[in-house]
């Protein structure tokens, strides 16, 4: 018996220690929830679930950045909603003005709600921003941008638009032919010689002409024009057209233009009569007038040749007018944890202002410019309504990316939380059990210390 090393207490103390740093491990994961509080309980286990927490985090942020961007989207598109508005009420009033019905202290009050509702859409395009952010008047400095050409309401007319110029193509007109330009009824008149023609092609068949309402019939026995009556027409029975004649075959109508007075492509008796090259260049003109709308720059025509009727043809190149205002606004959201560019989604907000809608300083004061105007309204209204889908869009696409974020980040949190988080029942059982065994080697503990007392009785 030794008395110098109690082994059995040595022991007992050895085991009661293990104990207890397990039961306060224990105690500590159960007080934390956490069953990694440090690098030593889980070295594999801490490096997958903070690189797991990094990505949580970030898709959190996200999550969070895509539910702004639909909130910026959501007030550009509520100010445009407004914006329509007011355009839907400008295309009401230069219908309204277009009207002959009107005086021209009508088309004053017309002009001036026009003036109002221009000058608060560009208040609106001016003010209306998101966390400092103005979202609807572009970005950058203005420069020149191009304004779309306009056909005037004629009829037959294509455009072809080649970037900075647009090919204009008329319909080609015959004598004979009725067309409207700028609300004015025209008759396409015929050369004396045509009309000459077409009575020379009538005598060639013995048919039957019509000249100032008298029918002739072309007698082939004596070859002379005569009347119903028998009467002959002109000269001995010949039939010489001369200027403001109107002659018809039954099917085909001229009306011979006297244009005597001032070579100017109008007849001299009868001013809705004209000539083909004066209807090209009364349409050219009304074409730059129409493209020039909201034009800080106006419109004009890039073909000589149709600013003269003599020259005029069905064809003609139309340099664009432009206007100055901002290009469009653009910023990206990032919806994801990572750098990837791919996680960058684009809005872009055109410049809303009526420059960039095209409809600056626009006019329906007189019955013409309003007809214009509802064409370049038009336009307008198209803009913003792309523009208001592009955004719905985008909107839409933000809903989907926050759901699939929310879920990528709800299952990466369940998969960390088994990594990470205590589980408090099994846990529980440990701690029980360590409890018990502390208990248990306390009083070990205390019976090993008397163990050696049995060594007195040899001393005795």
């Amino acid at each position: 018996m030794v008395v110098q090393h109690n082994m059995q207490a040595a022991n007992a103390n050895r085991m009661l220690n293990v104990t207890t740093s397990a039961q306060s491990k224990s105690t500590e994961k159960l007080s934390s929830g956490y069953k990694i509080n440090r690098a030593a309980d889980d070295a594999a286990g801490l490096t997958i679930s903070e690189k797991m927490r990094k990505q949580i985090k970030g898709l959190d942020r996200a999550s969070t950045n895509a539910e702004d961007g639909v909130s910026a989207v959501q007030t550009a598109e509520g100010a445009l909603t407004e914006v329509h508005s007011m355009l839907q009420r400008m295309n009401e009033l230069a219908t309204q003005s277009a009207n002959g019905t009107n005086s021209n202290t009508d088309r004053k009050a017309i002009q001036d709600e026009i003036d109002q509702l221009t000058t608060e859409i560009d208040r609106v395009s001016e003010t209306t921003k998101f966390n400092e952010t103005y979202l609807l008047k572009g970005d950058g400095s203005e420069k020149a941008h191009n304004v779309n050409a306009h056909d005037a309401g004629l009829d037959g007319v294509t455009l072809t638009d080649k970037g900075n110029k647009v090919d204009v193509t008329l319909k080609t007109l015959n004598a004979g032919d009725k067309i409207s330009i700028a609300g004015k009824n025209y008759t396409i008149g015929s050369s004396v010689a045509d009309a000459q023609a077409l009575v020379k092609e009538q005598e060639k068949k013995d048919g039957s002409i019509t000249i100032g309402g008298v029918k002739y019939s072309y007698d082939d026995a004596d070859s002379k024009w005569k009347d119903a009556d028998g009467k002959e027409a002109g000269t001995n029975g010949k039939i010489t057209i001369v200027g403001g004649d109107v002659v018809s075959n039954g099917t085909k109508t001229l009306t011979a233009m006297k244009d005597d007075t001032t070579a100017d492509g109008i007849d001299d008796n009868d001013s809705t009569v004209i000539t083909a090259g004066k209807a090209y260049q009364l349409q050219t003109a009304e074409i730059v007038k129409a493209s020039s709308i909201g034009a800080d720059t106006a419109a004009t025509n890039a073909t000589n040749a149709n600013n003269a009727f003599g020259t005029a043809t069905t064809t003609f190149t139309l340099n664009k007018g432009t206007v100055s205002y901002k290009d469009a606004l653009s910023f990206n959201l990032h919806v994801g944890a990572d750098a990837d560019m791919t996680n960058k989604i684009a809005v872009n907000i055109d410049s809303m202002n009526s420059a960039g809608l095209g409809i600056k300083g626009i006019k329906a004061d007189t019955e013409q410019d309003a007809t214009y105007a509802i064409d370049a309204i038009a336009d307008a209204i198209s803009t913003v309504s792309s523009q208001r889908s592009a955004l719905g869009a985008v909107q839409n696409r933000l809903e989907h990316t926050i759901n699939n974020l929310d879920n990528v980040v709800e299952n990466t949190t369940t998969a960390e939380s088994r990594i990470r988080d205590t589980d408090m029942a099994e846990e529980m059982v440990n701690y029980s059990k360590n409890n018990i065994l502390a208990q248990a080697g306390q009083s070990m503990l205390a019976q090993a210390n008397q163990s050696n007392q049995g060594v007195l009785s040899l001393l005795q």
